[in-house]
Protein backbone atom coordinates (compact mmCIF):
# COMPACT_ATOMS: atom_id res chain seq x y z
CA UNK A 1 0.00 0.00 0.00
CA UNK A 2 2.62 2.31 0.49
CA UNK A 3 3.58 1.86 -3.44
CA UNK A 4 0.04 3.70 -3.90
CA UNK A 5 0.46 6.97 -1.61
CA UNK A 6 0.68 10.06 -3.54
CA UNK A 7 4.70 11.58 -3.16
CA UNK A 8 3.68 15.16 -3.42
CA UNK A 9 7.85 15.40 -5.27
CA UNK A 10 6.89 13.15 -7.90
CA UNK A 11 3.10 13.37 -8.95
CA UNK A 12 0.93 16.28 -8.13
CA UNK A 13 -2.55 15.37 -7.19
CA UNK A 14 -5.57 16.74 -7.62
CA UNK A 15 -8.15 16.85 -10.28
CA UNK A 16 -7.49 20.56 -11.70
CA UNK A 17 -7.10 21.60 -15.27
CA UNK A 18 -2.97 22.09 -13.95
CA UNK A 19 -2.63 19.02 -11.88
CA UNK A 20 -4.11 17.00 -15.10
CA UNK A 21 -1.26 19.39 -17.71
CA UNK A 22 1.36 18.53 -14.92
CA UNK A 23 1.17 15.21 -15.38
CA UNK A 24 0.12 14.54 -18.85
CA UNK A 25 3.86 17.15 -19.62
CA UNK A 26 5.60 15.25 -16.59
CA UNK A 27 7.57 18.24 -16.08
CA UNK A 28 8.23 17.12 -12.30
CA UNK A 29 11.94 15.82 -14.27
CA UNK A 30 12.21 19.18 -15.91
CA UNK A 31 12.39 21.17 -12.79
CA UNK A 32 15.22 19.60 -10.51
CA UNK A 33 18.33 20.37 -10.66
CA UNK A 34 20.23 17.74 -13.34
CA UNK A 35 18.82 18.78 -16.19
CA UNK A 36 18.30 22.76 -16.61
CA UNK A 37 21.91 22.71 -14.98
CA UNK A 38 23.76 20.56 -17.54
CA UNK A 39 21.67 21.97 -20.83
CA UNK A 40 21.63 25.67 -19.25
CA UNK A 41 24.39 26.43 -21.55
CA UNK A 42 23.26 25.46 -24.41
CA UNK A 43 19.81 26.40 -24.26
CA UNK A 44 21.58 29.95 -23.31
CA UNK A 45 23.41 29.69 -27.04
CA UNK A 46 20.11 28.56 -28.81
CA UNK A 47 18.32 31.32 -27.13
CA UNK A 48 21.25 33.96 -28.13
CA UNK A 49 21.35 32.46 -31.87
CA UNK A 50 17.66 32.70 -32.22
CA UNK A 51 17.53 36.29 -30.71
CA UNK A 52 20.47 37.52 -32.98
CA UNK A 53 18.57 35.03 -36.27
CA UNK A 54 15.18 36.93 -35.14
CA UNK A 55 17.17 40.52 -35.39
CA UNK A 56 19.05 39.87 -38.50
CA UNK A 57 15.88 38.89 -40.39
CA UNK A 58 14.02 41.94 -39.19
CA UNK A 59 17.21 43.99 -40.37
CA UNK A 60 17.58 42.66 -43.86
CA UNK A 61 13.66 43.11 -44.12
CA UNK A 62 14.17 46.16 -43.49
CA UNK A 63 17.18 46.79 -45.74
CA UNK A 64 14.67 45.08 -48.59
CA UNK A 65 11.97 47.46 -48.10
CA UNK A 66 14.99 50.41 -48.11
CA UNK A 67 16.11 49.32 -51.04
CA UNK A 68 12.63 48.46 -53.05
CA UNK A 69 11.54 52.19 -52.33
CA UNK A 70 15.22 54.01 -53.29
CA UNK A 71 14.97 51.84 -56.57
CA UNK A 72 11.07 53.46 -57.51
CA UNK A 73 12.71 56.94 -56.43
CA UNK A 74 15.38 56.67 -58.77
CA UNK A 75 13.01 55.36 -61.26
CA UNK A 76 11.11 58.29 -60.93
CA UNK A 77 13.96 60.68 -60.62
CA UNK A 78 15.21 58.97 -63.88
CA UNK A 79 11.78 59.72 -66.01
CA UNK A 80 12.16 63.45 -64.51
CA UNK A 81 15.82 63.27 -66.13
CA UNK A 82 14.57 61.85 -69.14
CA UNK A 83 11.79 64.56 -69.89
CA UNK A 84 13.52 67.66 -68.40
CA UNK A 85 16.34 67.24 -70.78
CA UNK A 86 14.26 66.43 -73.70
CA UNK A 87 12.75 69.94 -73.17
CA UNK A 88 15.96 71.86 -72.52
CA UNK A 89 17.29 69.84 -75.60
CA UNK A 90 13.85 71.17 -77.83
CA UNK A 91 14.23 74.58 -75.87
CA UNK A 92 18.36 75.48 -76.79
CA UNK A 93 17.46 74.46 -80.94
CA UNK A 94 18.47 76.99 -82.64
CA UNK A 95 14.74 78.01 -84.18
CA UNK A 96 13.28 77.68 -80.70
CA UNK A 97 15.81 80.18 -79.54
CA UNK A 98 15.29 82.72 -82.78
CA UNK A 99 12.17 82.37 -82.06
CA UNK A 100 12.16 83.41 -78.41
CA UNK A 101 14.56 86.01 -78.53
CA UNK A 102 12.19 88.12 -81.13
CA UNK A 103 9.74 88.84 -77.99
CA UNK A 104 12.58 90.98 -76.94
CA UNK A 105 13.34 92.72 -80.08
CA UNK A 106 16.63 90.78 -81.30
CA UNK A 107 17.19 89.27 -84.50
CA UNK A 108 19.31 86.66 -86.12
CA UNK A 109 22.12 87.95 -88.04
CA UNK A 110 21.86 86.93 -91.80
CA UNK A 111 25.83 88.09 -91.75
CA UNK A 112 27.80 85.14 -91.39
CA UNK A 113 30.90 85.79 -88.75
CA UNK A 114 34.18 86.85 -89.73
CA UNK A 115 37.88 86.38 -88.70
CA UNK A 116 39.46 90.07 -86.83
CA UNK A 117 43.00 89.79 -88.01
CA UNK A 118 45.47 91.71 -85.57
CA UNK A 119 48.96 92.15 -86.77
CA UNK A 120 51.88 91.49 -84.12
CA UNK A 121 53.16 95.17 -84.28
CA UNK A 122 49.66 96.43 -83.01
CA UNK A 123 49.35 94.18 -80.78
CA UNK A 124 53.32 94.88 -78.73
CA UNK A 125 52.36 98.33 -78.01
Amino acid sequence: MENRVRNSKNEPGGKGPFAVLSRWLKLEGVLDDTLPARFTPYALFITVMGIIYIGNRHFSDRTIRKIDNMEAEVEDLRADFTTLKSEYMFASKQSEVARKVKKIGLQETRIPPYKIVVNEDDYKR
